[in-house]
């Protein structure tokens, strides 16, 4: 089918519910940044912790003008609410706080609010304003999260959407991941790859079929337990004793593993999400975790269910199929029967009228049978056979006849056959 039912619809959408509850409790937490601007080149005359640290300002700046990239991002709308001498609001200002390998990439909205002394003229800005980074991150997961939902209510394959589900992580969430879904066997005690598009290709073949067991890396033990398992140092944890190399080349140094189950609490996979470094999970982590730990769940469940309904499609049409080819055996069967019943009934027919008419004939006095040799005995029996040929002859060459001729049968009026020559 193309489309969901009433009840898969609602399947659906309690998902896209939960997902961004969980967003907005955890993403829309914006961090407030107040600030205080005097004169027209708009020195710094105070500000919050938030203000100091969103654009790198130290407490030495106080007094002076903004450096570098907070410049670029503020001067513009603190020009205009000086000039014009109304408040003006930015909405999505970006900038690039922090340099090297600490750089990120911030957004916030920013109300710029004129400053004026007792005779009504503008001295100076306040700036009021809140990040929205991690608002627009989680308002892109959301997003594509809404898109999987779409991909899975459509029956996409189980790989497109685990892929798609994977790459939407690993490209919306700001630190470096790596995410992999297992899939279970039907008995629950080995994983199978599902989806990891970034991690290495020999990594995903090595644990390609792992057992599920307490202590079999953080996924194995995950479906094991039937809970999350978090690895913060892959390096020293007991778990990852038999696959540390391995990780080591693949360069992971921490994987959070939660288990992917069923409605009745069946085992479908492992959702997992690799760290580069050792790191420990955050509220953004877990809430990543739990929205799309159940979209994995909903799209495997859902292709269980197609390929439970392809199979049994495939098995009625097997089993209709094999009723055909019965149905038409039997009707073969009996047409050659009521062909052979026929023949028979004609058979018997001609073999009465045959003997009729050789019981009209007189008897000779002496055996027909006797061949070339003759035989001087008296006719006393007569036989036939179906073509219509009949003889009289004595008991012994009657004998001999109905041992070696075939289709021989003795023949006399009332048809008693054989019947008649015992009681002669």
């Amino acid at each position: 089918m193309n489309a969901l039912d009433s009840h898969d619809r609602f399947e659906a959408t309690a998902p896209v519910r939960r997902a961004e509850a969980d967003l907005r409790g955890l993403f829309g937490q914006a961090t407030a940044v107040i600030a205080s601007f005097a004169g027209p080149t708009h020195v710094l005359e105070s500000a919050n912790p938030a203000f100091m640290t969103l654009f790198g300002v130290d407490q030495a700046r106080v007094g002076d003008v903004l450096p570098g990239s907070a410049a670029d991002s503020l001067v513009p709308l603190l020009d205009q609410a000086y000039r014009t001498g109304e408040a003006c609001t930015a909405r999505d200002v970006c900038a690039e706080l922090g340099t090297g390998p600490d750089a990120r990439e911030v957004s916030f909205d920013l109300t710029a609010e004129p400053r004026r002394d007792s005779a009504g003229e503008v001295v100076g800005v306040q700036v009021i304003g809140s990040e929205t980074t991690q608002v627009r991150h989680a308002q892109r997961l959301m997003a594509e999260h809404r898109v999987l939902l779409e991909q899975i209510a459509r029956q996409a394959p189980l790989t497109e959407v685990l892929d798609g589900m994977a790459r939407c992580i690993e490209e919306l969430v700001p630190q470096e991941l790596f995410v992999s879904v297992l899939l279970a066997e039907p008995d629950g005690l080995h994983l199978r790859h599902g989806a990891a598009p970034s991690l290495p290709a020999f990594y995903n073949e090595a644990i390609d079929g792992i057992a599920t067991g307490e202590g079999v890396g953080s996924c194995g033990t995950a479906a094991h337990r039937r809970e999350p398992v978090i690895v913060t140092d892959i390096a020293t944890d007991p778990f990852w004793d038999d696959f540390r190399d391995l990780a080591e080349r693949a360069g992971l140094g921490a994987c959070w593993s939660t288990p992917i189950l069923a409605r009745d609490g069946s085992l479908l996979g492992t959702f997992a999400m690799y760290h580069p470094a050792p790191r420990v999970p955050q509220d953004t982590d877990l809430a990543l975790i739990e929205v799309f730990t159940g979209t994995a769940a909903l799209a495997i469940e859902r292709h269980h269910i197609e390929q439970a309904k392809r199979a049994a499609e495939a098995r009625a049409a097997s089993a209709l199929e094999d009723l055909a080819t019965a149905v038409e055996a039997e009707r073969e069967l009996r047409a050659d029967a009521e062909h052979r019943a026929a023949a028979a009934a004609d058979l018997a027919a001609r073999m009465r009228a045959a003997a009729v008419e050789q019981a009209r004939a007189p008897r000779p006095e002496l055996c027909q049978l006797g061949g070339k040799a003759g035989c001087a005995a008296p006719a006393e029996i007569k036989v036939a056979d179906s073509w219509g040929d009949a003889a009289w002859g004595c008991a012994a060459h009657v004998e001999q006849a109905l041992i070696h001729v075939r289709s021989v049968f003795i023949a006399s009026e009332e048809l008693g056959g054989l019947a008649t020559y015992l009681r002669r």
